[in-house]
Order: C-alpha cells, then sequence, then structure tokens
C-alpha cells in the first residue's frame, strides 16, 4: 500500500496571539523546515497524497470538549488543543474494531494528556519517555514517574520511562526499546503502533538537551515495523531546532518509505542515569507482564528528589545533570556522518538456478551472474566439499552478489548453497568479506555451522552461532547459545542478546547463515532478518540451503527489502533452559559488551 504524507497548508497559519519569550519555539517554521527537507529529499514524491480534512465533532468527541500529547479530555495544555494520537486511537477502536494500540511517544514531554484518557484501558499499551530529573521538568508531576503504571484493568498498560538526567544518547534510546519497550510490544502483539513524534528529543534541542542524532529515530522507527504488521502511524509533536527537526523527519519518513537506517554514530554504552531509569521501569512493570517476570528485575534505588513545601519541585539549574557516558557524543549536527549514495539495486536473489515458482517483489532482481572461474576456484580449492560443480557455480553466484554489496551497487541479497557446501561457503563469504571492505563483519550462524578454526581473532568478526550444544561465550566475539524452543525464548535471544551484541559491535556487514538443521520457521527467520536490517546500513546478505530456497527466499527478500515481517502471534514465555542461556551468557559478556545492560553499576 506504501507510505502515506497527511499535512494541509493552514497549518502553517497558526501563531501565538500572546507574547511570551518561552513559547516562541512554537512556530509555523517548524513545519515549513521539515516540509521543505522532505521535498529536497525527494521524500514527498514518494510518499502517497492523502487529502486533509476537518474533523468532525464526533471524532473530536471520542476523546476531548473542549493536537498534541498533552490534550487533554476537557482542557488544553502544553501547546495541544486535540491530541491527534488519543483521538487516532480511540478512532482505531470504534471504527475499525482494533482491540490492541501501541502508542509510542518519544518526545521529550511527559504525554501526560494521553495517559489520562487511556489509564485503564487494556486496549491501548502507551509508553513514553521523558525529561522528568524527579520530578524537576515539565509538567512537574508525580504521575510521570516509572511507578505510575496505570489503574484498574489498566494496570500494566502505562509504562513511564522518566529520564532523569540530560544528555541521552543514542545507545540509551536503543537500549530502553531493546530492554523494555519490545519485550513489552511484543508480548502485547498489537495491531496498530502509533507514535507521537516528538523531536525535541533530538540533538540540538533547546527543550530536550537531548543527545541522539537524527539517524537513531531511523532505527527506532525500523525496530517499530517489525510490530503489527508495518502498521506504523508517526504524528508529529514538537521538536525546536529547525535543523535537527528537518533530519529527524526525513530519517523517520525514509524509514516508513523501506529505505535502510544509516548506520548510528557515537559510542553505544548507555549511561549509568539511563540504565537506572531502564531498571528501575522494568521493576514497576514485571508484576504485570511475563516477558518480564522471568528475568531480574530488582528495583534500583533511585537517587531522592528534595521537593518544596508547596509540593513542586525546585528548578533545575539551566541545563540539569548530564548522563556522563552521553556527553561525549556529537555536539553538532555538522558532525554527522555523510550519507552515501542509495544503490542501484536494493535486493538481489542469487540461486543456482532461476526459480520460477519465486515470488518477489517488483523491484527485487534474480541475479544470475557469477564470479570469474578462475577467481571462484581459487576460493574454493581450500574446502573439498566445494569441489562438486554445483557448489563451485553457487559459490560464483555468492561471490558476485557479495563483491555488489560491498562495492555499492547492492544493498542486500540472498544466496543459495548445497547444504552439504553450506559451511564451507559462510567460511569463503567471511574471508572475502573481510578482505574486499568490510571493517566489521557480524556473522549468525543458525545450525551446523561452526566458527572456521583458523578465522583471525582481531576483532573485525562477531560470531553468533544460534543453535550451539550449549550457551558459551568461548571469546568477547565466538558466542554459541541453543536455538530456543519457544516462541518467548526466541524473542528474548534477539533482543536480549542478538541486537544489543550487534548494536554494540556496529557491524558494517552482516552474514545470517541458516545451516543445516537450523529449525527455524518462516516468520522466525523473517523477523530475525528484519531486525537485522537495521544494522550495516541494511547491508545484510543471508545464506540459505538450496532444498529452502522457494518459499524461504522469497519470505526473506521481502523483509531484506522493506516489508514488515509476519507477525508471530502473541508472545509464548520462555522456557526455564532459554532463560538460564540468556541469563549466563549476558552474565558473562556484559563487562565487555555495554549494550546488554539493564542493570545500572552498584555503587559502593
Amino acid at each position: 500500500m506504501g507510505t502515506a504524507l497527511v499535512y494541509h497548508e493552514d497549518m502553517t497559519a497558526t501563531r501565538l496571539l500572546w507574547d511570551d519569550p518561552e513559547c516562541e519555539i512554537e512556530r509555523p517554521e517548524r513545519l515549513t523546515a521539515a516540509l521543505d527537507r522532505l521535498r529536497q529529499r525527494g521524500l514527498e514524491q514518494r510518499c502517497l497524497r492523502l487529502s486533509a480534512r476537518e474533523a468532525s465533532e464526533e471524532e473530536l468527541g471520542l476523546v476531548h470538549r473542549p493536537p498534541g500529547h498533552h490534550g487533554q479530555r476537557a482542557a488544553a495544555n502544553g501547546f495541544c488543543v486535540f491530541n491527534n494520537v488519543a483521538i487516532a486511537a480511540a478512532h482505531a477502536k470504534q471504527k475499525h474494531g482494533l482491540h490492541r494500540i501501541l502508542v509510542v511517544d518519544w518526545d521529550v514531554h511527559h504525554g501526560q494528556g494521553i495517559q489520562y484518557l487511556f489509564e485503564d484501558d487494556p486496549s491501548v499499551l502507551y509508553f513514553s519517555w521523558h525529561r522528568y530529573e524527579h520530578g524537576r521538568f515539565w509538567p512537574f508531576l508525580r504521575e510521570s514517574d516509572a511507578d505510575a503504571v496505570g489503574r484498574g484493568q489498566g494496570l500494566g498498560f502505562t509504562v513511564n520511562l522518566p529520564w532523569n538526567q540530560v544528555g541521552m544518547g543514542n545507545a540509551d534510546y536503543v537500549a530502553a526499546f531493546l530492554h523494555l519497550l519490545l519485550p513489552l510490544a511484543f508480548e502485547f502483539d498489537p495491531e496498530l503502533v502509533l507514535v507521537s513524534a516528538g523531536f525535541d528529543s533530538a540533538i540540538g534541542d533547546p527543550e530536550g538537551q537531548m543527545q541522539a542524532t537524527p539517524e537513531c529515530f531511523a532505527h527506532l522507527t525500523q525496530l517499530l515495523q517489525v510490530l503489527a504488521g508495518g502498521r506504523v502511524c508517526a504524528v508529529l509533536e514538537g521538536g525546536y531546532h529547525l535543523e535537527s527537526l528537518a533530519e529527524s523527519v526525513c530519517m523517520t519518513v525514509q524509514t516508513l518509505l523501506g529505505d535502510p537506517a544509516p548506520p548510528l554514530s557515537g559510542p553505544m554504552a548507555p549511561c549509568q542515569s539511563a540504565l537506572e531509569s531502564i531498571q528501575s521501569a522494568r521493576a514497576a512493570q514485571a508484576p504485570h507482564w511475563k516477558s518480564l517476570q522471568q528475568q531480574d528485575v530488582t528495583a534500583v534505588p533511585m537517587s531522592p528528589s528534595s521537593h518544596s513545601p508547596e509540593g513542586r519541585p525546585p528548578p533545575l539549574l539551566p541545563g540539569g545533570p548530564v548522563c556522563k557516558a552521553a556527553a561525549s557524543a556529537p555536539s553538532s549536527l555538522l558532525d554527522q556522518p555523510c550519507l552515501c549514495p542509495a544503490p542501484s539495486v536494493r535486493t538481489a536473489v542469487a540461486l543456482t538456478t532461476p526459480d520460477i515458482t519465486l515470488v518477489l517483489p517488483p523491484d527485487v532482481i534474480q541475479q544470475e551472474a557469477s564470479a570469474l572461474r578462475e577467481e571462484t576456484e581459487a576460493w574454493a580449492r581450500p574446502h573439498e566439499s566445494l569441489a562438486r560443480e554445483e557448489a563451485l557455480t553457487a559459490l560464483g553466484k555468492l561471490l558476485y552478489l557479495l563483491d555488489g554489496m560491498l562495492d555499492g551497487q547492492v544493498n542486500s541479497g540472498i544466496a543459495a548453497t548445497p547444504a552439504s557446501a553450506a559451511a564451507a561457503t559462510l567460511d569463503v563469504a567471511v574471508r572475502r568479506g573481510l578482505s574486499h571492505g568490510a571493517q566489521r563483519l557480524l556473522c549468525v550462524a543458525l545450525g551446523q555451522l561452526d566458527r572456521p578454526p583458523d578465522l583471525a581473532h582481531d576483532g573485525r568478526s562477531l560470531w553468533l552461532n544460534i543453535r550451539g550444544k550449549e550457551a558459551a561465550a568461548l571469546s568477547m566475539f565466538h558466542v554459541s547459545t541453543p536455538l530456543p524452543v519457544m516462541t518467548g525464548g526466541f524473542l528474548s535471544c534477539i533482543l536480549g542478546l542478538v541486537l544489543p551484541l550487534a548494536y554494540g559491535f556496529q557491524p558494517d556487514l552482516v552474514l545470517v547463515a541458516l545451516g543445516p538443521g537450523h529449525g527455524l520457521q518462516g516468520p522466525h527467520a523473517a523477523l530475525l532478518a528484519a531486525m537485522l536490517r537495521g544494522l550495516a546500513g541494511g547491508r545484510v546478505l543471508a545464506l540459505l540451503e538450496e532444498n529452502s530456497t522457494p518459499q524461504l527466499a522469497g519470505i526473506l527478500a521481502r523483509v531484506l527489502n522493506g516489508e514488515a515481517p509476519p507477525s508471530l502471534g502473541p508472545s509464548s514465555v520462555a522456557s526455564p533452559e532459554d532463560v538460564q542461556a540468556l541469563m549466563y551468557l549476558r552474565g558473562q559478556l556484559e563487562p565487555q559488551w555495554k549494550m546488554l545492560q539493564c542493570h545500572p553499576h552498584l555503587v559502593a
């Protein structure tokens, strides 16, 4: 169906009718700056245009009386009159019969209006992170803290993540998604995701004073697109630094269009204050969510806040406390990495012989070319299993595809190999990638695919073997874990181990190999590929066995090309064995890989 862009020129006519220096940040230029940047990047032209219309009184009455996440049932608040996202959620429930709606509020202010409207409603899961600073930041509400979790039937369906320091960066935001939001979201299994997309939580904004760069919002959007069959609607909220706002809007829109997320910048290590907040929220939510109950979510004592006799906390000093780990993040948007031109081919499929039964999206090509025969034979020579003609042919096609990816002509790809040659083919792919331009290569191997014993231990490759005999951290860069038997365990493995390691490693090439006996069902493989697509600018190569190619290659091609993976349905709990393996590996690896941490360090 594509991605729609909705706006109306009348939205730029709104101006404040009173003089207040603190309110000057709310101005029409916020919208025009974002629209201009979308046009410059050619993104507006790629979107469907839906005509805007006035809302009816009946539609507004779903939530109000008299836009924005501060708007309440009978009161305007914080630049907000009508609460767009809340009205959309109520409309989706009434007109379309939806029963599970996820609202993600990444604006830097707490969206108390949405919380008040749905705090007793289990059909709406509301997640908000916000600058809080122990109640010293607007709107100065006690119910913005982590222990406000809803009421009545809605207990556990309000999730507050209060940031108690400014300077939160990319690692803090991604960690909040991996360790808090996404476990709950998969368990909730939403039918629709609504985003209160406020970009005052981005770098440079005078309100937020945070350090997350614009490309971070591409990653957050892509992580949300694996939910609800990809039905994600982002609604503009705050954002008062025009350059930061425009760039962040573009990143969000191009991700909704299916473009890969650019690599993240800055150190990928959450700061202590962020970990305290995440763990406090996990502890508050654990009684209500099975996905958190199996893990250690003991509450961590927070620093006490001093309140004035009137009940309102004293004002913050300018700037407030700063997250030290995030303070080293880029301080200027000019420090952003230069984005490479988009590859001419987004996704290519290389099969030994083209399969007419393979159904692919229109812009996915079936590659027929191969590397030169002499070059292919040279790479195959150390491996006896690659001597057979069919294995050599498959290797030639893989090398040609891999070269196209490394040269920037192809973004992602799928290659097939005979089962008997899977391990050897993967070995060649790893070595070829490292010798032809990849600086950091992540290999996620499922099934009977062991790490080559003579592969250099130089930190340039991270090898994750899922389906290993036992959980083992053989080194910082070689991890083995059994394939979880339940969907809940599989999700915990991805969110609690694979993605934190991957984001900490920051690869520029990802190999996903489904080898003999991998035991992964199509929807699970699609989810894994879709979530790994957020790494390496989407440069992901999937290696499959030939006998599983047509059906599996089709579903992987669609997700690598930007489509949403099929839903896994309501998440089952992880088995005790899966939980034990995950917690063991996390304990072994947390000192080296900071993105695995969801507990702050305890300081005596």
